[in-house]
């Protein structure tokens, strides 16, 4: 599950990426400075459906979905995707 806080720092990123300042990305959204100031600052507990597609839209992005999944990794799984993947990382950087 996706929390309002995750959503944010892809907000973040991507506004950063894009050389937006807040006030820019606020008005190309139509929110507030204040709101979007306080997404991005874990200040605001909710943000409604269409406040936060219009940020997405503004950055283009958009909310997917998609079947959530029921059983979580345990941390051993974890560790061996990712041992799998540092070591696919290796072999490829070798060529």
């Amino acid at each position: 599950m996706m929390l309002l806080i995750d959503v944010a720092e892809q907000i973040v990123k991507r506004r950063k990426a894009n050389g937006l300042t807040q006030a820019e990305l606020a008005k190309m959204a139509r929110v507030s400075r204040s709101t979007l100031d306080a997404l991005e600052n874990g200040r605001m507990g909710e943000l409604g459906y269409a406040k936060v597609n219009n940020l997405l839209t503004a950055l283009g992005l958009e909310f997917k979905l998609q079947a959530a999944v029921s059983i979580r990794p345990t941390l051993d799984e974890l560790t061996l995707e990712n041992e799998r993947e540092d070591a696919e990382l290796r072999r490829s950087s070798r060529f």
